[in-house]
């Protein structure tokens, strides 16, 4: 396809295991740091010396072209997208109009979809033409293939991974769960032009991610503590870095994580390509879009403000306390009289937890998950759930958002 290399031709990436010296990015001796990236230094980037690269893919194909201001206008408004910045290329409405390439599109095609989601539609030109840009839209909306597709596509126009090279597709998440999800979707897709990703978390044992970033990935989605661990250390390096997405950055911020970021972003070069994902716009979040993108083009998919999936029907009971049970108990057994049905309970407190958790399983399959289970534990029970055979799951209320994300929305 004009326009895209043919890095897909089945050459073998990099050229063995990079070698690592023993205390290269360890502290100085003698010397105690107590918060993370206190050993990471600023690095201050000459781009005179660095080596160009290139970020502009997209070609408009010519049914978008001939679309008139009128038609992107409808468009645009129908599907409640927005756009502000300068140079904000016209949205496509069918995939073939995105241009991707053959390996691309033969994922794509096998997935059986009719047509973009919205932030697909308008994201994918945006960021396949090397702009950076700030993606507005809610959970479930379609927003990890919008930025890890032309991560593949950008990737593929870059020179191989050579011994000691670090990723050259940053991906950082606010979870766990999130990382390891979109990790899957980096999988599937980026298997037809052998591109390899890993996935970085804290909460699992740490030899394993080594390993694969000794081997060297095009793709490594982290969350920031354990980045920054092991760029403290040696074990990886962001040099090669040319495409760096913040996904879920509202979230991040919430989780204290805006400190490791920006130690994580100094170490990245100021010409690369930034994208931020982010269900809410606070001030926080535009400071740090001020702060991170450059000329970047704003998308925004539904209201800016965080509310409720008007496709969802919520009913609210308000009850005493001592009624909870009893009408906990009904509901389930209409819910239960359905097949197929799937039912998260949230609790305030471990004691609570244990007493739905006892009345629960002695009816129906339940698993439960709280805080003070082991990460191997969480996966076991999110993973019966999600494949039906427990039904039910009740967790503590501090999980709701991992148990959301972990859940079957779509990518």
């Amino acid at each position: 396809m004009p326009g895209y290399s043919d890095r897909d031709r089945g050459r073998d990436r990099g050229s063995g295991p990079p070698r690592f010296g023993g205390s290269r990015g360890g502290p100085p001796q003698g010397k105690k740091f107590g918060n993370p990236g206190d050993r990471l230094r600023k690095k201050h980037w000459n781009l005179d010396e660095l080596p160009k690269f290139e970020k502009n893919f997209y070609q408009e194909h010519p049914d978008v072209a001939r679309r008139t201001a009128q038609e992107v206008e409808h468009y645009r408004r129908s599907k409640e997208i927005t756009v502000k910045g300068r140079d904000g290329p016209k949205p496509i409405v069918k995939f073939h109009e995105a241009n991707f390439p053959n390996y691309v599109m033969d994922v794509i095609s096998k997935q059986n979809w009719t047509d973009p989601t919205p932030i697909q539609a308008q994201g994918w030109p945006v960021a396949l033409s090397g702009k950076d840009m700030v993606g507005i839209a809610q959970t479930g909306s379609g927003k990890t293939l919008s930025y890890l597709l032309p991560g593949i596509v950008h990737i593929n126009h870059q020179p191989f991974l050579e011994r000691g090279d670090g990723p050259i597709c940053l991906v950082l998440a606010p979870t766990r769960e999130l990382a390891q999800q979109v990790q899957q979707v980096a999988a599937e897709y980026g298997k037809a032009s052998r591109l390899k990703s890993t996935c970085i978390y804290g909460g699992a044992p740490k030899g394993p991610q080594i390993r694969d970033l000794e081997r060297g990935v095009e793709i490594c989605i982290a969350t920031p503590g354990r980045l920054i661990d092991f760029l403290e250390v040696g074990k990886t390096n962001l040099r090669r870095c040319t495409y760096l997405v913040l996904d879920e950055a509202d979230r991040m911020l919430d989780m204290g994580f805006e400190p490791q970021i920006r130690k994580i972003v100094d170490q990245i070069r100021p010409d690369r390509q930034t994208l931020m994902w982010s269900a809410t716009w606070p001030k926080e979040v535009r400071q740090l879009a001020e702060d991170f993108l450059k000329d970047y083009v704003q998308i925004n998919v539904g209201a800016l403000q965080l509310s409720a999936n008007h496709n969802i029907l919520q009913i609210v009971d308000v009850c005493n306390d001592g009624e909870k049970e009893d009408k906990l108990m009904r509901l389930l057994e209409e819910i239960m009289s359905e097949k197929e049905n799937k039912t998260i309970i949230f609790v305030e407190t471990k004691k609570r937890y244990d007493m739905f958790c006892f009345a629960v399983s002695r009816l129906w399959p339940a698993m439960g998950i709280h805080g003070d289970k082991s990460q191997q534990e969480r996966d076991w029970v999110l993973n019966e759930f999600k494949y039906g055979k427990a039904p039910i799951l009740i967790a503590t209320d501090v999980l709701f958002y991992l148990v959301l994300i972990c859940s079957q929305i779509p990518v």
